[in-house]
């Protein structure tokens, strides 16, 4: 089991199911003997917004400001805001980081957001992205409530299949910086429910906990699989070897084929053989 666990949690009220979810991903993991510290973002307060207050010592282009090159800059430079600093230094010494909260809008809450716009910014990098991402070695994963029974986020339900909705932070964000992802644990509107099936969906979270990091990750295509000298185009060669699949690859990269099933939910590799 990874020894040092970062939660990023993002939820205001100490009765809500997210704390509950919270408080009992932090009683598993210490029973397991790891070192679990949490980031309870709406207690810190913690400052959404991406600004140039981030970088100390003024900015190096203010007349074009971009905060993607400019915090990277920072960062090399140690001119980083404290409290970027501080749950920078938590990451580093992570080998898990559980993102904990309510969906807003299909996606996190802004706070949230924030977090992984501030502190995982310097990590947006065009030479070290994906599978060469600088958190490689680093494992993540969401867990999170919804407000809908699954049927709602199904291939045939109003919002849509949840896996084309996970993407943009499964894919755009962690996998992107390097994360290792596992599937997601989501609770299934759990306001709604009775006691009973809380409780259940609490002592499900916890079994799972007590083998999570032996599950695979959720599959992405890696790097090099894509051509630098193209545009980042897939490869002729993987083009060539997928022709024949029934699905694509990723929910993002399917080639014009139907979408592959449970790809953002479930463990587990696509097969080129």
């Amino acid at each position: 089991m990874a020894k040092k666990v970062l939660i990023v949690y993002a939820h205001e009220s100490p009765a809500s199911f997210n704390a509950a979810a919270k408080d009992a991903a932090v009683a598993a993991l210490t029973a397991q003997g790891c070192t679990v510290e949490v980031s309870d973002l709406y207690a810190m307060k913690f400052k959404a917004a991406a600004t140039t207050e981030d970088i100390t010592g003024g900015v190096k282009d203010a007349e074009n400001f971009c905060y993607a090159k400019e915090i990277k800059l920072a960062s090399e430079e140690g001119r980083l805001a404290d409290d970027i600093k501080k749950e920078q230094e938590k990451l580093k010494e992570a080998d898990l980081v559980i993102f904990q909260f309510p969906m807003y809008w299909s996606s996190v809450p802004a706070i949230m957001k924030g977090w992984m716009d501030r502190v995982l910014g310097s990590a947006y990098a065009q030479e070290k992205r994906y599978s060469e991402g600088i958190f490689k070695d680093k494992k993540a994963m969401l867990s999170f409530t919804t407000d809908c029974p699954e049927s709602v986020y199904s291939d045939t339900g109003i919002n849509g299949d949840i896996n084309v909705t996970l993407s943009p932070l499964q894919n755009g964000i962690l996998n992107y910086c390097g994360f290792q992802v596992f599937a997601p644990q989501i609770f299934w509107d759990p306001a709604t429910g009775s006691p009973e099936s809380r409780s259940s969906m609490l002592e499900g979270w916890r079994t799972r906990l007590q083998n999570l990091c032996g599950e695979a990750p959720v599959y992405f295509a890696p790097l090099d699989y894509f051509d630098k000298e193209k545009g980042f185009l897939l490869k002729p060669e993987v083009k060539e070897k997928y022709a024949s699949k029934e699905c694509g690859l990723t929910v993002g990269i399917h080639m014009g084929k139907p979408l592959p099933a449970n790809s953002q939910t479930k463990a587990g590799l696509q097969s080129l053989s």
